[in-house]
């Protein structure tokens, strides 16, 4: 499974100040730790980017690649500043993202022609989110015509079915899950990915962890090709290179609602069980799930 990490951002205090300052120490320093866990594509996001979005850009992926070599999302809602990162990316870039919204399609689609480029086709349609597997699938069919209407290959397109908060948005996690497991079959030539650590926003810091993996071994047996996600979680690397093939197999009997009797389980699988009850909407999520 493809790692993109996460920890570029300019959400974090440290590394938005160092692009507001164009300060280039903390982002190598980051860059750098990053690199070293073995991730596969390290997301740079610079969220809005509205004051000079495009020469913000452009310094940052030069900064980044001047100590790394891995590809490179690009991830702001700037078009410009997307384009200005593409413009000087040494290896094959990765939109993120481009939604299922006339402006941004019509906007987006050619600089991925133009720089050859890829895509992560982001399932938020002209009216917000998709209300279910069914509304995850038209807007899959959107994304994939217009870009065959752009000559843009399928194996370019990252379908991001968008991935919810568990604590407020239960039933959408659980509908979600219903469409990576259709995915393959609607989109055998795309590739997948979505932000694993947005499935466990608001739920205690203890317990993020513990969410991003479970969710993560669940798209996964749906064969899903990638997560963006903390570089720096040590256990959730392992399983995304198949090194946990008990804990799969532990999440794969969950799911199909074999494993009612937990007697005799081991705490660490106990907790795993609980936890994939709450993301297929089988329990009502609580910050106290697993004391139930």
């Amino acid at each position: 499974m493809i790692i993109i990490a996460e920890n570029l951002n300019v959400m974090s205090r440290k590394i938005g100040e160092a692009v507001k300052e164009r300060n280039p120490a903390p982002i190598r320093e980051m860059v750098e730790a990053v690199a070293a866990t073995g991730v596969d594509m390290i997301d740079v996001n610079l969220g809005p980017a509205r004051k000079d979005g495009a020469g913000l850009m452009e310094w940052v992926v030069r900064t980044v690649q001047e100590v790394t070599d891995l590809p490179l999302s690009l991830d702001t809602s700037s078009i410009e500043a997307i384009e200005a990162g593409l413009a000087v990316s040494k290896q094959k870039a990765l939109i993120n993202s481009i939604s299922v919204r006339p402006e941004r399609m019509q906007a987006l689609m050619p600089l991925v022609k133009r720089y050859g480029a890829a895509f992560i086709g982001l399932l938020l349609g002209p009216e917000g989110l998709p209300r279910d597997a069914n509304e995850r699938g038209l807007l899959a069919a959107t994304i994939m015509a217009e870009s065959a209407e752009q000559g843009i290959p399928e194996d370019d397109i990252w379908i991001d079915p968008i991935f919810l908060p568990i604590n407020t948005q239960q039933l959408q996690v659980s509908s979600c899950t219903e469409f990576v497991a259709m995915l393959k079959d609607l989109a055998p030539n795309c590739k997948s990915t979505g932000g694993l650590s947005n499935v466990s926003n608001g739920v205690p810091a203890r317990l993020r962890g513990l969410v991003n993996r479970t969710y993560l071994m669940m798209v996964k047996r749906y064969g899903f090709d990638s997560v963006i996600a903390d570089a720096f979680d040590t256990e959730l690397r392992a399983i995304a290179r198949d090194e946990r093939p008990d804990l799969e197999s532990l999440i794969q009997r969950a799911m199909d609602g074999q494993m009612d009797e937990m007697a005799g389980m081991e705490p660490e699988e106990v907790e795993y069980v609980k936890t994939v009850r709450v993301l297929m909407a089988q329990t009502l999520y609580s910050d106290s799930w697993l004391e139930l």
